[in-house]
């Protein structure tokens, strides 16, 4: 996956503390955190993310300090309206692309097809979790991260035997299903434009919805190059690249506790 969505992870992290409000600054990558638990605790919960995570300042705030986090109804509803569809969409294109991938022996369309799954994975977790106990939310994202790593685990596999037996892919049926790909990542990137100011989350999953079309963009010139240069070095690099970047989201989300 470019990456399974680093804000949920971080959430589920600290899922099992008592957290009154969280405010993230994901382009300056900071995180604000009003709690009830010692700095260290939550230092705690999250190193092991591997985001470089960090206290650079620490204050105390009076109980009337503290906004009371309100719920609105109506915008949750749709909030989750468009997760469905978002689930609906990356778990359609990605039974599509591992099919496609498999019969042009395409690295880089399995590798594609694993991107759709962890961005799934994250919106099954998402949705599963909601209004559960941080023990469910846990466990739904240790079970999401361990099928991406036999998923990830399988890709490397077969770009290892094409690689070893000189497979050269279907350059053509890399460009039409990345085609059909990115015309679905556009989609779900119009889905979510329209709630990516609803909070951070939405924002979040806009960027990453963002990435999968730079992915899906790289697929395609991978298909170009593969043709120009009749060569399956091209497909066999962009798979590897994206095969890679699912790998570090699924062991993050392992090492979730």
């Amino acid at each position: 996956m470019d990456c399974p969505s680093e804000e949920q992870m971080i959430r589920m992290a600290l899922g099992s503390l008592s957290i009154h409000t969280m405010d993230f600054d994901i382009p300056n990558r900071k995180l604000i955190i009003c709690h009830s638990e010692e700095p260290n605790v939550v230092l705690d919960k999250l190193v092991p993310l591997g985001f470089g995570a960090k206290i650079e300042s620490s204050q105390v705030l009076e109980d009337f300090e503290i906004k009371p986090i309100q719920l609105d109804a109506a915008k949750d509803a749709q909030e989750r309206k468009v997760l469905i569809w978002l689930l609906a969409l990356n778990g359609l294109m990605f039974f599509v692309e591992i099919i496609a991938g498999w019969i042009a022996q395409s690295a880089g369309l399995i590798a594609d097809a694993l991107d759709m799954f962890a961005d799934a994975a994250v919106y099954v977790v998402a949705l599963y979790a909601v209004g559960k106990a941080a023990q469910h939310k846990l466990k739904a994202a240790k079970l999401a991260g361990v099928v991406e790593l036999l998923l990830t685990a399988l890709a490397f596999w077969r770009t290892g035997y094409q690689i070893y037996i000189g497979t050269m892919p279907e350059p053509n049926a890399m460009i039409w299903i990345s085609l059909l790909a990115l015309t679905v990542n556009v989609t779900c990137l119009y889905l979510i434009s329209k709630r990516k100011n609803d909070g951070v989350h939405m924002r979040a999953s806009y960027i990453f919805s963002a990435n999968d079309v730079l992915a899906n963009l790289g697929v395609i010139v991978a298909g170009v190059l593969v043709v120009w240069l009749n060569s399956p070095y091209p497909d066999w690099v962009i798979g590897l690249v994206i095969g890679f970047l699912v790998l570090s989201g699924a062991i993050r989300i392992l090492r979730l506790k």
